[in-house]
């Protein structure tokens, strides 16, 4: 995506990864700013990825402004059997360009920026595995203040 410029943040499972939660998801979310410019961008992205497009609504700005979210199954060698969402529009969730100005940029060692991962605005809003983010922030900072205390049973 970045190679091609494409406006998106990740979100769902893996940015949930970047904001405490244990587990990765299998599938990559993306929330990408639906401009003609933007998805013609993300389709050369995909085109690279050889991704088809694998449940409905079609690959359509119209359906993305509607709050549908289209699918991908990847099958490029590097990326085989990857699954791609993207959503434009999603309720409860601030504009596309709200989030992007709100956006975390994080440093990789391996592939170098991830130019952006959704803030964890309204974490409650936002849900791994059916937890809402929220309470996996909160969990993992409990815990993490448990730790800090050791515990030793005779």
């Amino acid at each position: 995506m970045r190679g091609h410029r494409v406006q998106c943040l990740l979100m769902g499972g893996q940015a949930c990864v970047f904001y405490g939660a244990a587990e990765f998801s299998r599938d990559t979310d993306l929330a990408i700013l639906a401009s003609d410019e933007n998805l013609d961008r993300l389709k050369a992205a995909l085109t690279e990825l050889q991704a088809e497009t694998i449940a409905v609504p079609d690959f359509d700005i119209a359906h993305l402004l509607r709050g549908h979210a289209v699918h991908f199954r990847c099958r490029h060698p590097e990326a085989s059997g990857m699954r791609v969402d993207v959503m434009s529009s999603m309720g409860g969730v601030a504009p596309f360009p709200e989030l992007w100005e709100r956006r975390t940029t994080l440093e990789t060692p391996v592939d170098g920026v991830v130019d952006g991962v959704m803030d964890g605005v309204g974490p409650r809003k936002i849900t791994f595995d059916g937890v809402p983010l929220g309470a996996l922030l909160e969990f993992r900072n409990h815990a993490c203040r448990s730790s800090s205390h050791s515990m030793v049973n005779d």
